[in-house]
């Protein structure tokens, strides 16, 4: 596959600037995991019932316990399709990866025969969404008033597809991500020129049950989403994005080609991608953004398509609009200055980013600071390139794109 890059290799020709809001510490955390059985029931399709297993934050892994208290903050939701026969216990690689990461994770158990309907489940799935939300509005809920509006619908196979059909029924789906979605009646294709949100797709170029050129890859070609990115893992299955599953397994078995990597190869490659890219389209993490523009680029497990870099405009305008803050000289050796505009707002701290997102230690500069106006010098002779540097005054958080150039 031809890669298609739409950023520059050159640092200097690098367009995107870092924002991290508060809310990345959430995603930094790591929980225990909880679990919770749920029905709910969709009053418009004849009172249908809807079992799903939750899974969520805690600080103490097991059934029924409470939401984690480690944070009062509130955390986002993601949805997931099972794929076809299969059943929601076949993705604890997913859940156990996303939820101690700050998600919670819903699995409907419907449609899990032999005759499952696709439009029904999308609308499970998209029913879902909303339910999880009231559950943060009912103060008898263990998550009162701990769900974020932010959200994603996912799916493997099957369920890949119901969940591009899912966006159609709910408006307030934000975002997309997609593991060997499979084709389905009515069509996934066709939907997907509909969908304007924020979509990964990610596929095995072995896959022999849902090829590629016939399932992933329409899919999102017809993907109407000016952000939008697709992930071939080299040699990855069909049935390895998931744990074992027998049915699942007996399908690959009848055709070819065979994976030519390992199951934990694959979970390896899916994880390096789908944390970064969650926590930065649902939490505003621009540093995991550029953790995964800066993989995606170099990764030799992988080819990708994708229209956008993850952080190319976040920030720009808080910035650059506003002209409160400068930083010169830029390019900089060794040393720069920050200064803010307004002379009653004073710099609270700085934090330094490398190009990967990579917090630089205190200790590798020294930062003096005189009225409105703060000095930077590395003690370090940093490697060439791009940095970032946070700034947090009292009014809020800027973010600054500084090159370092030898003299």
């Amino acid at each position: 596959m031809k890669h298609m890059k739409y950023k520059s290799r050159g640092f200097l020709f690098l367009l995107f600037v870092l924002q991290i809001f508060f809310s990345s510490k959430i995603s930094a955390q790591q929980f225990l995991v909880g679990n919770k059985g749920f029905t709910f029931t969709d009053s418009l399709r004849q009172n249908r019932s809807i079992a799903c297993e939750v899974y969520y934050p805690a600080d103490t892994a097991g059934v029924n316990v409470p939401l984690t208290l480690q944070s009062a903050g509130k955390f986002p939701i993601l949805v997931f399709g099972h794929g076809f026969t299969m059943t929601w216990d076949a993705y604890s690689n997913i859940w156990n990866a996303l939820v101690p990461r700050g998600y919670i994770m819903i699995f409907p158990l419907t449609e899990g025969g032999f005759s499952p309907s696709h439009s029904e489940f999308a609308r499970d799935i998209a029913f879902l969404i909303n339910s999880m939300r009231q559950l943060s509005s009912d103060n008898n809920s263990i998550f009162y008033e701990r769900v974020d509006s932010m959200n994603c619908v996912m799916g493997h196979s099957m369920g890949g597809g119901a969940a591009v059909l899912s966006v159609q029924y709910n408006s307030e789906i934000k975002s997309l991500l997609l593991l060997a979605p499979a084709e389905t009646n009515p069509s996934a294709i066709q939907a997907a020129g509909n969908i304007n949100i924020p979509a990964l797709v990610i596929s095995g170029s072995n896959d022999c049950v849902t090829p590629p050129a016939q399932h992933q890859l329409p899919i999102y070609n017809s993907l109407s989403s000016t952000c939008k990115t697709y992930v071939s893992i080299t040699g990855g299955s069909h049935c390895q994005m998931s744990e074992y599953n027998l049915l699942c397994s007996i399908g690959e078995l009848s055709c070819s080609p065979a994976p030519a990597i390992s199951r934990q190869q694959q979970h390896s490659v899916i994880v390096d991608y789908i944390i970064p890219w969650l926590n930065n389209r649902l939490k505003s993490d621009c540093a995991a953004g550029i953790q995964f523009d800066s993989l995606i680029n170099s990764d030799p497990r992988i080819t990708y398509l994708k229209t956008c870099d993850l952080c190319s405009s976040t920030g720009f305008k808080n910035l650059y609009e506003t002209n409160r803050i400068s930083a010169f000289p830029n390019p900089f050796a060794l040393e720069f200055q920050i200064e803010v505009m307004s002379g009653d707002e004073l710099v609270r701290a700085i934090h330094i980013f490398d190009n990967l997102g990579r917090r630089i230690g205190e200790e590798k500069y020294i930062q003096t600071t005189s009225i409105n106006r703060t000095r930077v010098r590395f003690l370090e002779i940093p490697e060439a390139g791009i940095f970032f540097v946070q700034v947090k005054t009292a009014e809020g958080v800027f973010n600054l794109k500084m090159i370092y150039s030898p003299e």
